[in-house]
């Protein structure tokens, strides 16, 4: 997953997604307008076209979103120039020109575990990093990958029916552990109590928080992310309401387990 966000377009699983449900007619949400029609069917709007679309333009409206909150209102240190900061405190072989600094860092941090295993296998106090150049040098929070998965997921759920079994529109596999095949439904746990809901949920997660597994983000900065995206794709969905000719409504379960209709 760390390798899978250093390479990836950044709204590319939720494409993926879309085009998987769309392949295998997955139930619509009752709002759409087009689903009781014997004559019409979405296109333009609420049909494919307009999910496609509509899930690219929520990934640039929720990256700009955040990186207005990384650059002018937070600014919060990094992962990696944080580790920067343990290794000088924790550094006692420092040349007298560069005194160790005193940093305000909790002894939490200082005196946990975790530390000596780093040092142990790195023979540093950095912070490892799953990409070749380091982490990215702009600030943690929020977190891009993270907003884009919430705003993106959220645009699916409204979509499409959550409440519906993936089993009904396709048999699930997942990698098994012992080699690199898959297994079947009969070898995925839960299979017949998968949903589209649960599963979108289960990508955004996966994704935002294949950045903190990357060393890029704190915990925090995926939980709250995911949170932003989600209100960008909900305000979206209001801002444009107006615009349709069709009289339309969504239901959204949110990532808080409450539900919104817009």
């Amino acid at each position: 997953m760390a390798y899978y966000v250093h390479v990836d377009a950044l709204y590319e699983a939720y494409l993926h997604a879309a085009l998987i449900l769309l392949e295998h007619n997955a139930p619509l949400d009752p709002g759409n307008p087009y689903l009781t029609s014997q004559t019409q069917i979405g296109f333009g709007t609420f049909g494919g076209p307009h999910l496609l679309s509509l899930v690219t333009e929520v990934a640039t409206r929720a990256l700009k979103a955040v990186w207005y909150q990384k650059w002018f209102v937070h600014r919060r240190l990094g992962l990696e120039a944080f580790g920067g900061l343990i290794h000088r405190m924790k550094n006692t072989v420092s040349p007298p020109s560069i005194p160790t600094e005193p940093y305000p860092i909790n002894n939490e941090i200082l005196n946990s575990q975790v530390l000596p295993r780093i040092f142990a296998a790195y023979n540093s106090y950095l912070l490892p990093q799953a990409f070749p150049e380091g982490s990215p040098t702009h600030p943690s929070y929020g977190a891009g990958h993270a907003t884009v998965a919430g705003a993106c997921v959220t645009i699916l759920k409204a979509w499409f029916q959550e409440d519906t079994k993936i089993k009904d529109l396709f048999d699930p596999v997942m990698p098994d552990p012992a080699d690199d095949t898959v297994l079947t439904t009969t070898g995925v746990p839960n299979a017949s109590e998968l949903t589209i809901g649960g599963e979108l949920n289960k990508e955004a997660a996966n994704v935002a928080i294949g950045r903190n597994l990357a060393g890029v983000h704190y915990r925090s900065d995926y939980k709250e992310s995911v949170g932003l995206g989600e209100k960008i794709a909900i305000d979206i969905l209001e801002e444009q309401k107006i615009t349709y000719n069709e009289k339309s409504k969504f239901t959204i379960t949110k990532f808080d387990g409450t539900s919104t209709t817009v």
